[in-house]
């Protein structure tokens, strides 16, 4: 039978690997403590709820591509409440979660004829980039997230061949895995460096109402959009991850060619999953409330890391733990042996060859479970 030969090239999806040790595991009849994927387990807010119940009608034609006006003002009037900027609604395009969008966007931008085809992405990071870009044929070109850089890109390692292949780079923060914020002379960098060599920059900011102690910054608030889209999701920030609801948005003229292509390939969450995405949208208070309850989980982790002299090398925002390996043993053989003793983390070779040495652990568990799992890296430490 023929297939694509960038997926037969592909491997098992990481995060379906560590479902299937948990579920291993679980046969037996054994405990796991799952920290393993990103997928918040907090109540979604009743009034998002009944928003969404309330949206539900006899008959629903197919969703717009562009989405419901009520949302693209309710995104609007959030950038404009979060981060001090006027987006014209008609620049926002709602998008069924965001990781579709991501996945096909190195489509509306390469351009291989004129000589395009590259795309650059920061790793370790989300797979989605590089598997999205591999399917659309580019080349790709990976920029390691170090330590000893702050866990922040090198720009000036890229070649000037490869700013002049580039049609695409992807950023990611606050960051999954590694914790960290973006200064906003990242953004200011990227965005004049997008101008210079005629690529475009999409910043995926999933994590920036995940924070502790000061508020991320947002490529949104770069005085000049040109060449620039941000992605961003209800997913974390108010624990939808099943609803699929996030948005795109920047660039005017880019947004524009959104227009164009997703009415052929994506659309819109469901009417109903927009409605309640208004409330979502519109409402802080709830967002306040899931950054205190990731608040205690995280203490209570650091403190057990710590008291086992375990380095924690990201903390920063996210719902995630950036943990460096013990001396001797790989990310692998770290996460099997916690996962001996019931927890589950995610190891950082999963996430791109830099993330070798860490562990990932999603802070997703209840308190309780996260009080369970402190009891058991006392023995598995």
């Amino acid at each position: 039978m023929p297939l694509s030969p960038i997926l037969r090239g592909q491997a098992t999806y990481p995060f379906v690997r560590l479902n299937d040790a948990a579920a291993a595991r679980r046969a037996q009849g054994l405990e796991v403590i799952d920290f393993g994927m990103g997928d918040p387990r907090e109540s979604t807010d009743p009034r998002i709820i009944q928003a969404l119940k309330n949206g539900v009608l006899e008959r629903m034609g197919y969703p717009a591509a562009v989405g419901l006006p009520e949302l693209r003002e309710a995104i609007s009037r959030w950038a404009a409440r979060r981060f001090g900027v006027l987006l014209d609604p008609a620049d926002i395009i709602p998008t069924l979660g965001t990781k579709e969008a991501i996945y096909s966007f190195a489509q509306v931008v390469l351009d291989p004829a004129a000589g395009k085809d590259t795309v650059l992405l920061t790793e370790p990071g989300y797979p989605v980039y590089e598997r999205g870009a591999l399917f659309a044929g580019a080349r790709v070109e990976t920029l390691p997230l170090l330590e000893a850089n702050g866990f922040l890109p090198d720009l000036d390692a890229v070649s000037p061949e490869v700013w002049r292949r580039t049609a695409l780079v992807w950023v990611n923060y606050p960051n999954n895995p590694t914790c960290v914020c973006a200064p906003p002379e990242l953004y200011e960098r990227l965005a004049a460096l997008a101008r210079e060599h005629d690529f475009v920059v999409a910043s995926d900011e999933a994590y920036t109402e995940l924070w502790f102690d000061e508020p991320p910054v947002s490529a949104l608030q770069l005085t000049d959009l040109t060449n620039v889209a941000v992605f961003n999701t209800l997913s974390k920030r108010s624990s939808m991850t099943g609803y699929r609801s996030g948005f795109v948005a920047g660039d005017p003229a880019l947004i524009g060619a959104l227009k164009q292509f997703r009415p052929t390939i994506g659309t819109a969450p469901q009417e109903f999953v927009q409605r309640a995405s208004v409330v979502a949208w519109d409402d802080e208070a709830h967002v306040e409330r899931a950054r205190a309850v990731y608040a205690r989980k995280r203490r209570l982790l650091l403190r057990a890391l710590a008291a086992k002299e375990v380095r924690v090398a990201g903390a920063d925002a996210t719902m995630y733990l950036w943990v460096a390996t013990p001396a001797g043993e790989t990310s692998e053989e770290f996460a099997a042996r916690l996962l001996e003793h019931g927890v589950l983390v995610a190891p950082g070779s999963f996430l791109g060859p830099s993330g070798e040495g860490y562990v990932r652990f999603a802070l997703v568990p209840t308190e309780d479970e996260c009080a369970r799992a402190v009891e058991l890296l006392e023995v598995a430490l």
